[in-house]
């Protein structure tokens, strides 16, 4: 751990069902930690008992294992990340605290669309790809090919994956970051029978293609995995390709991190320093029933040791750091000291957050926060079967919320409901099933509601909004925000964190007039508010409270009380009473909030619902069934190609229209489709059923059912 040349972090990443957890384990029982004849069915990595049950990774795990090559120790640090598009967040995460990921392709299937997903996720974190594509042993078994047809499918699948990398990140792509078999970054095998053979493993072991194929036609495949052992040809490419901490930390802190390089931190966060300043980055957060609530994550300089004084960003007073750590699997093992370029369990940061910087530099600059690549799209309530657990299930709820920040948890005060958001109906289902059985909560939850958004479709004129004094008067129009806009801002590439000067440039590059991006002052999710007006008395010290209105209009929209999403709210003039007395926070907030809320019905406020992206593997028999399934759920088909008998669909589908599409589906084809989904973004809801929709969400939020007029909000 004390010489970071020969650490090396990495994360397994791939699709669902690729062989990611059957990989770990034999990984592991290559250094010894389990034994051989279980490896690739003990699943050791999937630790918790509903992994087990449903046999797919939920939690990412980390575990940390000693390889020999050329006759020298290297520690491993490993990352098994979910391939579930529910699970995606934990993918994000992980990606932020390794400096290599080992991408797995499954032969037979090829790339498929999540494992687009996790490369995008990699390459936007700066990790680099190393390719193995595993169940080689089934494009030879089950699809008899011979060894010619085998190498050009093989080759495909690495062009496919090349092109994926080239397309995302062109730069890196250039500077060598391709898989090459020749060059020895790619490596083929079979998880399930531990074997793996790579380039520079036949020249070492003296093995060739054609002798795997000969075994894996004869089914000796025990030979094979003792020949060439699946730990040693992936570690190897692992050691020889991957960066170990110093390399990577040179490129990486730049990417994740915003502060000046010159400055000390600066420097000793590059070269990994284990004597700087302590600066670490947690990327996931557990509950152990003991020592309370563990925070994992990725240490780029400094040394972590028991009961140091830390800052944590976003808080004020220190922690003290209790027990530091690693992971194995679900163990954690105690350590005295952990330097810098390791991944470390620390206990005792009560304040920390995912996301969250500790550091023993006051006032250092934080690193970039973590940012997801879908959002919450489906919604339950969740309520307490005993009155009695009321209390205790809020501080669950909190605590489910802090340990998995793509799930959404709202507190309605007025209804008082307790609202869940998560990626899908198996995230939100899991979690449920979790409080009930580590929290010993017993709930129950309504049926999966989906979110909406808010938007609005045209300019409008200046809307006056008044306080409720008659004193104060404020002139604000709306209109919708470009879209490319809209996307740099989710993509974190603007914000209020950055200087001002590279904020307006970026803006300006993208479109918007000088004299606005001049003017922005507030930026909620995917909403801006923007002070165009000139020399007003005593603005710049009510602006605090305008921007309280707004953000509370864009949090609960005037239609639905839904959260509002890409809207441009720009203020052009205002009329303040000189008494401080009369312009407090109950008048000026109430006229900015109306001026919007009204402002926004008049542009014909409408709603975005989520998408799906449904990819549909199914026979060419059957394949009306499933184009009708997906028509019938409003489903839009982009595109369908053929493989041989096989008909692969591609369709965008309303989340709303989802639910029970697994069991309509199976029945629609006689039980022959594969499907996967990934979050496909937000479209507005047709005209047709907009009213009636609006009328459902009404009634559930215990609105009143006639529409909102603009004239509501106005006070005469």
């Amino acid at each position: 751990m004390n010489d970071p040349q020969r650490i090396r972090n990495i994360g397994i990443v791939a699709h669902i069902d690729h062989g990611k957890t059957t990989l770990s384990d034999n990984l592991l029982a290559g250094a010894g930690m389990i034994s051989k004849e279980l490896a690739g069915r003990q699943l050791f990595m999937d630790s918790d008992e509903e992994e087990q049950a449903r046999g797919i990774t939920i939690d990412a795990s980390n575990v940390s294992m000693v390889h020999t090559f050329d006759n020298e120790d290297y520690l491993i640090n490993l990352i098994d990340t979910p391939g579930h598009v529910d699970f995606g967040g934990d993918v994000t995460r992980a990606m932020r605290a390794v400096d290599g990921a080992v991408v797995v392709v499954d032969a037979v299937e090829g790339t498929m669309p999540q494992t687009e997903t996790v490369l995008r996720q990699a390459l936007r974190e700066h990790v680099r790809p190393v390719l193995f594509v595993n169940k080689v042993d089934r494009l030879i078994n089950e699809l008899q090919v011979d060894s010619q047809e085998m190498q050009v499918r093989l080759g495909k699948v690495i062009d496919h994956v090349n092109k994926l990398i080239k397309n995302m990140n062109p730069e890196k792509f250039k500077a060598g970051w391709k898989v090459d078999a020749a060059a020895g970054t790619v490596a083929f095998g079979s998880a399930l029978y531990n074997w793996a053979i790579s380039v520079p493993m036949m020249k070492k072991t003296g093995v060739s293609f054609s002798d795997v194929y000969d075994y894996c036609k004869a089914g000796d495949m025990k030979t094979l995995a003792e020949k060439c052992p699946l730990h040693e040809a992936v570690l190897d490419m692992v050691i020889h390709f991957l960066p170990n901490p110093l390399e990577a930390q040179k490129g990486r802190v730049k990417v994740i991190w915003h502060g000046d390089e010159n400055t000390a931190i600066g420097k000793s966060m590059s070269s990994a320093d284990a004597d700087g300043d302590l600066a670490f980055m947690v990327t996931d957060i557990s509950i152990d029933p003991h020592a309370g609530e563990v925070a994992t994550g990725r240490l780029f300089s400094g040394s972590l040791t028991r009961g140091m004084e830390v800052f944590t960003s976003g808080t004020a007073k220190k922690s003290r750091v209790q027990q530091v750590g690693i992971f194995m699997g679900p163990e954690r093992l105690e350590v005295d000291k952990i330097p810098a370029g390791n991944i470390a369990a620390v206990t005792g940061l009560k304040d920390a957050i995912v996301g969250s910087t500790v550091t023993t530099l006051d006032g250092m600059a934080p690193f970039e926060s973590i940012r997801h690549v879908s959002e919450p799209v489906v919604t339950v309530a969740v309520e307490a079967k005993h009155t009695k657990d009321l209390p205790k299930l809020i501080e669950v709820l909190r605590q489910v919320a802090k340990e998995d920040p793509t799930l959404q948890i709202t507190l309605d005060e007025e209804t008082g409901e307790h609202l869940m958001a998560g990626m899908g109906e198996l995230h939100l289902e899991v979690i449920a099933h979790r409080i009930e059985r580590d929290k010993n909560v017993e709930i129950t939850t309504s049926k999966p509601i989906v979110v909406y958004r808010e938007t609005i479709k045209k300019k409008i004129e200046a809307v006056e909004g008044k306080s409720p004094n008659r004193h104060n008067r404020f002139y604000i129009y709306v209109e919708p925000l470009d879209t490319e806009i809209v996307s740099a801002i989710k993509e974190g590439e603007v914000s209020m964190n950055m200087p001002e000067l590279e904020r307006r440039q970026k803006l300006i590059d993208l479109g918007m007039d000088k004299e606005q991006a001049k003017g922005i002052v507030g930026i909620f999710n995917s909403n801006i508010f923007i002070d165009m007006t000139k020399g007003i008395q005593y603005l710049n010290e009510t602006m605090e409270l305008v921007l309280d209105g707004f953000e509370e209009v864009m949090r609960a929209g005037p239609l639905t009380r839904e959260p509002v999403a890409n809207v441009k709210c720009v203020l052009v003039d205002a009329k303040l009473h000189e008494d401080a007395i009369h312009r407090g926070p109950a008048q000026i907030i109430p006229a900015a909030r109306q001026a919007i809320q009204a402002g926004m019905l008049m542009a014909e406020d409408s709603l975005l619902e989520p998408y799906q992206k449904v990819f549909v593997q199914v026979p060419q028999l059957t394949m009306g069934g499933a184009t009708k399934e997906l028509q019938g759920r409003r489903g839009i088909i982009l595109n369908m190609t053929t493989e041989g008998d096989l008909a692969i669909i591609e369709s965008r589908v309303p989340v709303a229209e989802m639910f029970g599409f697994a069991g309509e589906i199976r029945s629609a084809t006689e039980g022959r489709a594969m499907w996967s989904t990934e979050f496909g973004g937000f479209d507005v809801v047709p005209s047709s059923i907009l009213n009636e929709i609006v009328g459902q969400i009404r009634e559930r939020k215990g609105l009143k059912k006639e529409l909102p007029r603009a004239s509501d909000f106005l006070s005469m």
